[in-house]
């Protein structure tokens, strides 16, 4: 594990094709696998910052690649390398900038839904409660409060937006999507890896309120791809500071987000560059939430 890499904002990778651009993560086509690499880009408001966030695309695989191996017992995923491996001979030259953020996958075919799991009433989740007592479609007892920890796990799918945001579906919509078996195993599997992060982190200090998974089709079985429970895909609360009744702080672009909204901005591209206090406080709060984890610092 390096202990310092460069900002990595834009990447190439001369004689690897790149598939896909998205807002944080860039993939390349290594032939028969992937490769997945998580840049330090930042977006807010569905805006990429144009300054990054030192080591967050190295927290996010590493916090990744921590929850593959404590799930892959029950559940199979797409990873073919390791965090302790070195890069492939041909990666190599590339190393300052793949160093600790890349993962080589399988090339699985993703399901066309988010698969969401809500474990407390926050976001979009809160609102929809507000008006129907429902959560996609799920019906929730009277009286719950903003963050309010639910009853039990629900498994909240969601379509998977090219621009904008994802929309909240209901099961039988998904089910209608991607068939009702595979949405089955998508939901089980969705609520057992919750389940089981959840307890783990809380001993950790750290509430994963929801999460979003991605899974795909590899050979037939359904596998776990993408991102895991990291900052950027869960909403992670410190315990030590959880009250229900109210919005919580978090482990993620809080700091980013609230200055943003100070400033006479329209919310569309171009983003404003963020100050370096705002970079530093949210550098911080990734770095907290793997170490907190994972019981190791990674810089």
């Amino acid at each position: 594990m390096p202990t310092e890499s460069k900002t990595v904002l834009h990447l190439e990778l001369p004689g690897f094709k790149k598939l896909r651009s998205g807002k944080v993560r860039d993939i390349f086509d290594l032939g028969e696998y992937l490769l997945f690499v998580a840049t330090d880009r930042i977006s807010a408001f569905d805006c990429i910052m144009p300054n990054g966030i030192p080591h967050k695309g190295q927290v996010l695989t590493q916090i990744s690649y921590f929850w593959f191996a404590r799930t892959e017992s029950f559940q199979p995923n797409h990873l073919i390398s390791r965090a302790e491996d070195a890069l492939p001979a041909n990666l190599e030259p590339f190393a300052a900038e793949l160093g600790g953020r890349s993962m080589i996958v399988k090339k699985a075919k993703p399901l066309a839904i988010e698969c969401v799991v809500r474990g407390y009433l926050a976001g979009s989740g809160w609102k929809e409660y507000r008006a129907s007592q429902t959560v996609c479609g799920v019906n929730l007892p009277p009286g719950l409060k903003e963050s309010a920890e639910l009853p039990e796990p629900i498994f909240t799918p969601a379509t998977k937006a090219e621009t904008g945001h994802d929309e909240n579906i209901s099961f039988e919509q998904a089910a209608g999507i991607v068939g009702n078996d595979i949405a089955e195993q998508a939901r089980a599997a969705s609520l057992k890896i919750y389940s089981t992060a959840r307890d783990y982190a809380r001993k950790r200090g750290i509430i994963i309120a929801d999460t979003k998974f991605e899974f795909g089709l590899f050979n037939g079985e359904l596998i776990l791809i993408d991102e895991v429970l990291t900052p950027d895909s869960s909403r992670f609360w410190p315990a030590d500071q959880y009250q229900p009744g109210k919005g919580q702080a978090s482990f993620d672009k809080q700091f980013v987000r609230d200055y943003l909204e100070t400033l006479d901005w329209d919310k569309a591209p171009p983003a404003p560059a963020l100050p370096p206090e705002v970079v530093a406080r949210t550098e911080s709060k990734y770095l907290e939430a793997y170490e907190r984890l994972t019981g190791q610092k990674l810089c």
